[in-house]
């Protein structure tokens, strides 16, 4: 049974597989807590709960919480959320940097100053098999990224960390890619290499591209697309977004994307009010409400909606 932040769940039902609860700055939370977005946990947990409350009432049960090291994750607060809704939580493991690694890891590792052995890996598997600190919420996807500056060696080392928790634990993995380079490719080539299997892999953002040839190579290779950033229209607009997926499934490949905004409850990283009016539609409701209509005007039928909200995520987290 798949793990969520309240325990294992017998079905997940219509998932969101690339969403954030919270995403915070650990050190400017300690220093200068007085800042104007603010962060009270429980003023916080009971905001994001009535978020994940309206997006229940929108047809959706679960969505997966992609924030890891990187991201500012602090599980003991979505645990608050989870005991305030009624909407599946599945927590992540992971890293996530475009460059460098942090610190921590960065000076500790093979060709690092200090060197000895990479423990990435044992953290990752770690939050999976034990639970993530001491909140005993068990993480059930692994998460990679590389960007626009490709597979760094910082990328190649958490690559390498996820892809041996995967084979240690059959923990699937989504990845954060740069579409407008082709990454997705470079990412399936060396996990593929490392001998993950890459029908156990998302590669995240895959819906900014419309390169229909990149996409089905993608999936050739075996690996979800993540149709994930619905709302970010400064990367791919709305219609752009909406028509690559409608043109996926009219070519058979319903069964092989998932739907998400890659949206956050609440971001300290971000100033809110130039998201709102920048990003307008970058809300956890823009997929119900408005992209599954859409994409039924286009032709997408009910069971190719099902299939991307439902069935593969219970495929992915078999």
């Amino acid at each position: 049974m798949p793990e969520t932040v309240r325990g294992p769940v017998v079905e997940l039902g219509a998932t969101l597989m690339h969403e954030h609860v919270f995403g915070l700055s650990p050190e400017i939370l300690w220093n200068w807590p007085d800042i104007p977005e603010g962060w009270d946990l429980e003023t916080r947990a009971r905001e994001a709960a009535g978020k994940l409350d309206a997006l229940k009432a929108e047809g959706i049960d679960t969505i997966v919480d992609l924030t890891v090291l990187g991201l500012g994750r602090y599980v003991p607060a979505v645990q608050r959320v989870a005991e305030l809704t009624s909407v599946n939580i599945v927590a992540a493991t992971g890293l996530y940097t475009y460059d460098a690694l942090p610190p921590y890891f960065g000076n500790r590792g093979p060709g690092s100053l200090f060197g000895g052995p990479d423990r990435l890996a044992e953290f990752f598997v770690r939050d999976i098999v034990e639970g993530i600190g001491r909140t005993g919420v068990k993480a059930a996807m692994l998460k990679c990224a590389s960007d626009h500056l490709g597979m760094t060696k910082g990328c190649e080392r958490v690559f390498r960390a996820v892809a041996q928790a995967h084979l240690e634990t059959g923990t699937p993995i989504t990845t954060h890619s740069h579409s407008a380079s082709r990454g997705g490719l470079e990412q399936q080539r060396l996990l593929g290499e490392l001998g993950v299997d890459l029908g156990k892999v998302v590669i995240g953002h895959a819906g900014d591209s419309t390169d229909v040839a990149y996409l089905e190579e993608l999936i050739a290779n075996g690996s979800y697309l993540g149709m994930d950033r619905f709302g970010i229209e400064t990367i791919s607009p709305f219609e752009d977004r909406v028509e690559i997926v409608a043109k996926m499934c009219e070519r058979g490949h319903a069964g092989k994307m998932v739907l998400s905004h890659d949206s956050y409850c609440f971001n300290d990283r971000f100033d809110a009010d130039v998201v709102r009016r920048r990003h307008p539609n970058y809300h956890l409701l823009h997929v119900p409400r408005d992209v599954v209509p859409e994409l039924r005007k286009r032709g997408v039928t009910d069971d190719q909606v099902h299939q991307m909200l439902v069935d593969n995520p219970r495929r992915i987290f078999a």
